[in-house]
C-alpha cells in the first residue's frame, strides 16, 4: 500500500511503527504475555479496606488517554470491560533513561494500540478503581485509527453507527460500540441452554454432511457447486432433516444438530443466505408431544439467558411462559380473511389470492398458494408465541397425514413476533406415501417451482427398512437469538452477515446520492 492511498493519520502511525523498530521496541513481540486479572473482576473484587495491596497483570487496547506531564491516565479495554490505568514516568522508567515514557508512551503510542501493564490496584481521589502501572509493554501497534465515540451529557458524538460499516467491519463494531459483544455472549448462552435441555433428556448431538448430492429436507433454492475429483454437482445443505431421520432409522432414540444451512434466496431483516438451524428428531413421539417439549424448552432458555420469560423486542413485550396458544391453519386464515379454504382446489385458491391482491404465478401449486395467503394475511399478526397447526397436505411433503383428516398433516409452526420461529411434524414414515409426495414435488418442479423438493431415493430406501413413529422440530437459531436479545434485524445477531460486494455497495450509494440531487 503506497502512502498516496493512506490517510494522514495512517501515515503518522506507520512512521511511528518504523521509529519504534529503530529504537529497538518490537511492535509485535512474539513472547507470551501473562495476564492474571481482568477489568470486570478487578472492579468487582476491589476492597478499600483490604489488608494487602493487590498486584495484577492486565492487557488490552488503549481507548483513551490524558497526558499530564510526568503522569498520565489511560483507559484500557480488555475482554471483560474497561479499567483506568495510572502511569507515572518515574515508575515505568526507574532509571535515568526516560525514553519509554517520553518517546514511546507520549509520542509513539496511539489509541487502539494493545499494551500489557503490571502494577497494583488502588482507588483515586476521584473514586475510580485504577491500576497503578509499574511496567508497560507494547504488544501490538494499531495502524488504523479507531472511530472514537465521544459522550457529552448522555449524547453520543461521532458514533460508529452506519449499519453498512458496522456489519462489514464487525471487528471495529465490537471494539467501539458498547453492548454489541453482549448480544453474542447471550447467543452463546442460548446454545448452552438448548444443549443442556437436550442432553438432559438423553438425546445426542451429531453432525451430518454440508455438501450433499441432493438438497433435501426443505422447500428452498440451493447453492450449487462442483466436485472436481468426482466430476459431479453438489449442493450446500438447505436442511439436515433427511440425514437425521436416517439416524433414527439406524436406531438412535433422539438426535439433534446445530447446522449451518444455505439457501440461495433474498436478504432482508429476517433472512441471511447462510444461517444456523437446530433440528431435533425423537422416536416414538408425535407433534403434540413436540409442542409441549418446544414451549418448555423456550421457557427455559428465556429464563437461563435473561432471568425472565417477559422479553422486550422492538415495541412488543413477548411472554415465553408456557403453555402457548394453539390455532389450526384453516382457522387462522378464516379468522383473518373470513374465508374457509377447506376443500378448495387450485383455481379457487388463486381467486382468493386475487381478491386480496396477493401476487401469484403459474408455478404455484395449492401448498404455495395457501402459504402465500397465510403469510400475507395472518403471519404478522401473531406477536405472542402461537402454534399454527394442522397444515394442508400440499404444504407438507415430509409430514404424516393427520390421524383425523387425511387432507391435513400433523404439523405445526411456532409464530413469534410476527415471524415463524419453529417448524415441526409427526414425521412421515410410510415409504410408499413418501414416494408419492416426492413425485408430486417433481411435478411442481417441472411447472417451474425452483423450491420444490428433489426425490431422494436413498432416503426412501432408508424408510423401507422401517422408521419408528418420530417427531422432529427445526428452529431458526438466528431468529431465536434476535428474540432473546431484543434485536429486530438478523444482521445484529450474526457476527459476519452476508453483504453486497464493497465496491458495488459504494456504487449504489453514489447512485442514490446522484438521484437525490
Amino acid at each position: 500500500m503506497s502512502n498516496i492511498e493512506l490517510s494522514e493519520q495512517e501515515v503518522v502511525r506507520r512512521n511511528s511503527l518504523e521509529e519504534l523498530r529503530r529504537i529497538g521496541v518490537d511492535p509485535y513481540p512474539a513472547q507470551e504475555y501473562k495476564v492474571d486479572a481482568y477489568a470486570k473482576e478487578i472492579k468487582e473484587n476491589f476492597a478499600d479496606d483490604a489488608a494487602e495491596i493487590r498486584n495484577v497483570s492486565v492487557a488490552g487496547r488503549i481507548m483513551s488517554r490524558r497526558i499530564m506531564g510526568k503522569a498520565s491516565f489511560i483507559e484500557l479495554k480488555d475482554s471483560t470491560g474497561r479499567i483506568q490505568i495510572y502511569i507515572s514516568r518515574d515508575d515505568i522508567c526507574p532509571g535515568e533513561n526516560k525514553d519509554l515514557y517520553n518517546v514511546v508512551f507520549k509520542k509513539l503510542l496511539d489509541i487502539g494500540d494493545i499494551i500489557g501493564v503490571t502494577g497494583f490496584v488502588f482507588r483515586t481521589q476521584m473514586g475510580e478503581i485504577t491500576v497503578h502501572a509499574k511496567t508497560l509493554t507494547l504488544l501490538s501497534k494499531s495502524l488504523r485509527p479507531l472511530p472514537i465515540v465521544k459522550m457529552k451529557d448522555g449524547v453520543a458524538y461521532d458514533a460508529f453507527d452506519d449499519p453498512e460499516l458496522r456489519y462489514r467491519r464487525r471487528y471495529v463494531d465490537l471494539i467501539v460500540n458498547e453492548g454489541v459483544k453482549e448480544i453474542f455472549v447471550k447467543r452463546n448462552k442460548v446454545y448452552e441452554s438448548m444443549r443442556g435441555y437436550f442432553n438432559g433428556k438423553g438425546y445426542m448431538e451429531v453432525e451430518t454432511p454440508i455438501l450433499q448430492s441432493i438438497p433435501g429436507g426443505a422447500a428452498a433454492r440451493p447453492f450449487i457447486t462442483h466436485h472436481n475429483a468426482l466430476d459431479i454437482p453438489l449442493y450446500l445443505r438447505i436442511a439436515d432433516e433427511l440425514y437425521l431421520k436416517r439416524l433414527i432409522v439406524g436406531g438412535f432414540e433422539g438426535v439433534y444438530e446445530f447446522s449451518k444451512n444455505f439457501r440461495n434466496e433474498g436478504m432482508d431483516r429476517n433472512h441471511n443466505p447462510e444461517f444456523t438451524c437446530m433440528e431435533i428428531y425423537v422416536s416414538y413421539k408425535d407433534y403434540n408431544w413436540m409442542m409441549e417439549f418446544t414451549e418448555k424448552m423456550l421457557e427455559k432458555i428465556a429464563l437461563d439467558v435473561n432471568g425472565t420469560t417477559e422479553l422486550k423486542v422492538g415495541g412488543n413485550t413477548i411472554s415465553f411462559k408456557a403453555p402457548f396458544r394453539r390455532v389450526t391453519m384453516t382457522d387462522a386464515i378464516k379468522e383473518h380473511t373470513g374465508i374457509d379454504i377447506t376443500g378448495m382446489d387450485e383455481d379457487a385458491l388463486r381467486d382468493v389470492c386475487k381478491k386480496f391482491g396477493i401476487p401469484t404465478d403459474k408455478s404455484m401449486g395449492k401448498g404455495k398458494l395457501i402459504d402465500e395467503i397465510f403469510g400475507e394475511k395472518c403471519e404478522g399478526t401473531y406477536i405472542q408465541p402461537t402454534f399454527i397447526t394442522d397444515y394442508p397436505i400440499e404444504m407438507s411433503p415430509l409430514t404424516k397425514r393427520h390421524r383425523n383428516n387425511p387432507r391435513l398433516t400433523e404439523r405445526f409452526e411456532l409464530m413469534v413476533n410476527g415471524k415463524e420461529l419453529c417448524n415441526a411434524y409427526s414425521e412421515l414414515n410410510d415409504p410408499i406415501d413418501q414416494r408419492l409426495r416426492f413425485e408430486e414435488q417433481l411435478r411442481l418442479s417441472e411447472k417451474g417451482d425452483d423450491e420444490a423438493m428433489f426425490i431422494d431415493n436413498d432416503f426412501l430406501r432408508a424408510l423401507e427398512y422401517g422408521m419408528p413413529p418420530t417427531s422432529g422440530m427445526g428452529i431458526g437459531m438466528d431468529r431465536l437469538v434476535m428474540l432473546m436479545t431484543g434485536q429486530t434485524t438478523i444482521q445484529e445477531v450474526i457476527f459476519f452477515p452476508q453483504m453486497r460486494p464493497e465496491k458495488k455497495a459504494r456504487k449504489e450509494e453514489e447512485n442514490k446520492e446522484t438521484e437525490g440531487k
